[in-house]
């Protein structure tokens, strides 16, 4: 029974991270592009952004080597999963959230021609929720892979 719902659990939160990222995208071209931008905090405010780059600028309409970047990287995770991703739940659904986030920015990529970025804390570039899924994957993946340079 514990199997069964883990076969479940991984894809749900993988459809959940996806379709947060696309929900909360969709309320930024509908809402805030045009308006450009709109503050909640002095230090927070939700800033309307296409980029057509990677994080901080780097690599401005280059998106057609993103998109085959990305897709790269999704074989790659997905390949890592089914090999480390077993034994260790910090690996495993570390991987998760860097394929789901991924997969949330290349459907942009794809769709758009450039990422939707809307979270703006005014000392940082704009970043969406597909961005902070593959921050705080990654940083869960370093985590479980810790232990494993040192065998």
């Amino acid at each position: 029974m514990r199997k069964a719902l883990s076969a479940f659990a991984a894809p749900a939160v993988f459809l959940a991270i996806f379709f947060l990222d696309r929900f909360t995208k969709l309320l930024a071209i509908e809402r805030l592009r045009p308006i450009s931008e709109f503050a909640l905090l002095p230090f927070f405010h939700l800033t309307y952004v296409e980029n057509t780059g990677a994080a901080f600028g780097m690599g401005r309409r280059q998106n057609g080597f993103f998109i085959a970047l990305t897709a790269a990287l999704l074989v790659g995770v997905f390949y890592l999963r089914r090999r480390w991703g077993a034994g260790n739940p910090w690996v495993k659904w570390g991987l998760l959230a860097v394929a789901a986030g991924a997969s949330g920015n290349l459907y942009d990529r794809i769709v758009y021609g450039h990422v939707v970025d809307f979270l703006d804390f005014r000392v940082w570039p704009v970043f969406n929720v597909a961005d902070s899924a593959i921050t705080l994957g990654a940083a869960s993946l370093a985590w479980g892979l810790r232990g494993e340079a040192k065998t």
